[in-house]
């Protein structure tokens, strides 16, 4: 169904599916959920084997319709970690027992050419292959069962029916007087077709827990306990017991269990899960923290203000989830093809058995030909090549401080040509500063100018009282004071009103606005101070206004360009401003003075010209512009209403990670494509194959189970891909040294924890990319815990980023 019917306003139910196994199964899942009375929306991931409903459906209604299309299913809880809604991995034994039963079968196979006879006695090849069929095979016919009770197709159901017919054939011959010869049977057929099909499920199964690697990664950054001081004394709970407005202790070198306020301490804190900033920030009272940050050198107490699923943290993981789970619009394409793959394949093979059956004679080798058709095709790699893609495209980006939050905008980010930026707070800091004061009396002027701005949250008036507050001035106090809309704010200031605003308000007092030509010119933005007494109105002096450029504002432009994309400024800023800002950039086009409903005009207006469109803002007023482009990215550093705006979240203020943004869009989509090409094109290629008597059984079974697995690794590749913008990915948790680094040549101990060690060779792997850094260091690596001790002279950066760039992240060290 529309996926603009899963929108995150909409109340929705997310079930855990199991016993899918192909597109097909995606499908009719779908729409047996769509036939749910309330239902408005339904979205089903093969990858991750779970369905999104929208609607006001009863749960057990979903549970019971999934139930009649053959399939199981429970509801997930809305606190519960993905590691938990997640199977174990599957057994490894039904493969093994598998290729042990079938291995005597194959054996004699592989040595009959070298004129080697071993040809098993046929009630041996039934022995050996009868476990296999029925017993390691019972899921396909358990599955296609359903399938056929729901009256469709899957996968399971083409393995069930091709196999058994290789079966039953073998059995026949073995029965009748002249079937005797062990060489006219087929057991081998359909065991080794079952071990294969097997042994590709297992491995597309490790591939598919891979992909949710990402999401694994940020709920370990979430501590199983936290310390509270309760009645002064500091006590140990668990995490789900954690109340909001609670004192949390946070000792040196631990993770802070939820966000708060600082109340006591200083220390500096690692929050480079959330922004991807690799330096450690320095926090003290009334600062505020994240779950999940690790508190380097300091004790700090603090006040719990989010707990549980309303932490930032939580609201990540459960934001990339739902990216993963959604489905691109290129999907439904897939989806279609799906509905009506089985039976066109079940078509094909029929055909396939009568014809040549009928023009050779031989019945025996018509049913292995139409059983290799059946063997072969494999909508399970149509179902994964969209979705896997997907999830690892997402979990990457979330690892460099990325968002993702809809499959649409992921599609369509990769054909950008237009990034239309915002100015102020996405291009420059956002903290005006004052720069300048000029009038007759530069100290009376400031003075009245911060009490007429004491009482306002505007950026310009914090710059004012940030420097009456550094020249020690004495602020007079200021009354009924007020707002002027798009002019400026007036007060009453020792018994005369002080106005203090842009050029439009002092036009309307009818006082000149003068000497700010210079200062425009360079980009400055300029306010006057006016007092009037009685009827008169004398203007006492003007305050210039400058904001600096974000230090990575120029690369970014410069990338963009590089790839061939139009940068736009669009601004509500002055035009003198906002050109400053554009010609230290290298923007050609600039569009200033524009109120914030007309920003979403000049997006549409793009659009109209056949452009595709990003706009890139943080603040309120950028809202509508970015719902009105083709795709919004909001900077975590602006407002709320910024980032529901937007499908995709920049996680620090940094424009670089606008080409990052763009850059792994165009990857995945590019593994999108290849791994539905691959998929449509194996089909073409291996049905008409085994139609035509060129492929038997045996190879059809090994080309499926490597379709599958092919699609899923050629999908996991994109877990190496990098931000441009800094090298060490740091939201899995990748650890960032704390100050205070080690003197150059002295050898120092450092402990990591690494995930993604499972063999002897991913230690080997680790231990040379640490060498690769410092051939001297000596490497202790505990395989079961994950921790690796290196005694080296090397800095604690570069060896985290030989191994991470090794594929294993680097998630805590010490």
């Amino acid at each position: 169904m529309d996926q603009e019917k899963l929108s995150p306003a909409t109340p929705s139910v997310t079930l855990l599916i199991d016993g899918m196994t192909c597109a097909s199964c995606v499908a009719r899942v779908e729409k047996a959920l769509a036939s749910v009375s309330g239902v408005t929306g339904a979205s089903v991931n093969l990858a991750t084997e779970k369905a999104r409903i929208a609607g006001a459906a009863l749960p057990a209604a979903l549970v019971a319709a999934v139930a009649a299309a053959g399939y199981a299913a429970r509801v997930e809880t809305p606190d519960a970690p993905v590691a938990a809604t997640k199977t174990g991995s599957a057994p490894w034994w039904p493969v093994a027992i598998a290729a042990l039963l079938s291995a005597p079968l194959v054996l004699p196979m592989l040595l009959a050419p070298f004129g080697i006879d071993a040809m098993l006695p046929g009630w041996l090849q039934w022995l050996l292959a009868t476990p296999v069929q029925f017993w390691l095979g019972a899921r396909f016919y358990r599955a296609g069962w359903g399938a056929l009770r729901a009256g469709a197709g899957n996968m399971d159901l083409l393995v069930a029916i091709g196999t058994s017919a290789a079966y039953g054939l073998s059995l026949y011959l073995l029965l009748t007087p002249s079937g005797h010869a062990s060489s006219h049977l087929y057991f081998e057929s359909s065991a080794v077709v079952i071990t294969l099909v097997l042994l590709g499920k297992w491995l597309e199964g490790r591939a598919r827990r891979q992909t949710i690697e990402a999401l694994g990664a940020l709920e370990r950054l979430q501590p199983s306990d936290a310390v509270v001081r309760r009645d002064g004394a500091d006590v140990r709970v668990l995490l789900a017991a954690l109340r909001m407005g609670e004192v949390m202790v946070v000792k040196p070198g631990e993770r802070v269990p939820a966000d708060g306020v600082v109340l006591e301490g200083l220390s500096h804190v690692d929050e480079s899960l959330l922004t991807g900033e690799s330096l450690p920030l320095a926090k003290g009272p009334s600062d505020a923290v994240v779950g999940g940050a690790v508190n380097a050198d300091g004790l700090l107490l603090v006040r719990a203000t989010a707990v549980g699923s309303a932490t930032m943290l939580a609201q990540i993981i459960r934001m990339v989830e739902d990216a993963q789970a959604a489905k691109a619009p290129i999907q439904r394409l897939v989806d279609r093809v799906s509905a009506v793959f089985v039976p066109v394949v079940l078509a094909i093979s029929l055909v396939t058995l009568l014809a040549w059956g009928m023009t050779t004679g031989n019945w025996q080798g018509a049913l292995l030909n139409a059983v290799a058709v059946m063997v072969i095709a494999c909508p399970c790699a149509l179902g994964l090549a969209t979705p896997t893609a997907i999830m690892v495209g997402t979990g990457v980006a979330a690892r460099h401080g990325i968002l993702i939050k809809d499959a649409e905008a992921l599609e369509t980010a990769h054909a950008v040509d237009v990034v239309v930026f915002d100015k102020t707070g996405t291009l420059t800091e956002g903290r005006p500063q004052l720069l300048a004061l000029d009038g007759p009396d530069t100290t009376r002027l400031l003075t009245l100018a911060a009490a007429v701005q004491q009482t306002s949250a505007h950026p310009l008036a914090r710059a004012v009282l940030d420097d009456a507050a550094r020249r020690a001035l004495t602020v007079p106090r200021a009354s009924n004071a007020k707002a002027l809309p798009g002019r400026g704010v007036q007060a009453e200031v020792d018994g005369a009103t002080i106005l203090l605003g842009n050029r439009r308000l002092m036009n309307d007092l009818g006082v000149p606005a003068a000497g700010a030509e210079a200062h425009e010119a360079a980009g400055r933005t300029v306010s006057w101070l006016a007092e009037r007494r009685g009827d008169t109105v004398h203007v006492l002096g003007l305050l210039a206004f400058g904001d600096g450029l974000k230090s990575g504002a120029q690369d970014a432009v410069a990338r963009l360009v590089a790839r061939g994309i139009t940068p736009v400024l669009l601004t509500g800023d002055s035009a003198g401003a906002a050109q400053v800002v554009a010609d230290a950039l290298g923007i050609t086009r600039v569009h200033a003075e524009v109120l914030p409903a007309d920003k979403a005009n000049v997006i549409t207006a793009l659009r109209q010209a056949g452009r595709t469109v990003a706009m890139i803002g943080d603040g309120i007023n950028d809202a509508p512009a970015l719902a009105a482009a083709d795709v919004g990215m909001a900077m975590a550093t602006g407002t709320d209403v910024a980032m529901h705006s937007a499908g995709i979240t920049l996680m620090r203020g940094d424009p670089m990670l606008v080409a990052d943004a763009l850059d792994v869009a165009q990857r995945t989509w590019r593994k999108i494509r290849q791994n539905l090409g691959w998929a449509f094109v194996y089909n073409l290629i291996g049905v008409p194959l085994a139609a035509f008597g060129l492929l038997n059984p045996v190879l059809a079974g090994a080309a499926m189970a490597l379709s599958s697995v092919s699609v899923v690794a050629n999908a996991l590749l994109l877990r190496r891909w990098r931000a441009a913008s800094h090298s060490i990915s740091t939201t899995t948790g990748a650890f960032t040294p704390v100050p205070a680094p080690p003197i150059k040549g002295e050898c120092h101990m450092i402990e990591l924890t690494v995930a993604d060690m499972t063999c002897k060779h991913c230690v080997g792997r680790v231990t040379a990319a640490v060498h690769a850094v410092d051939p001297a260091a000596s490497v202790t690596i505990d395989l079961a815990s994950g921790k690796v001790r290196i005694d080296s002279t090397a800095a604690v950066a570069p060896l985290v980023a030989a191994i991470d760039d090794a594929g294993y992240p680097v998630t805590a060290g010490a």
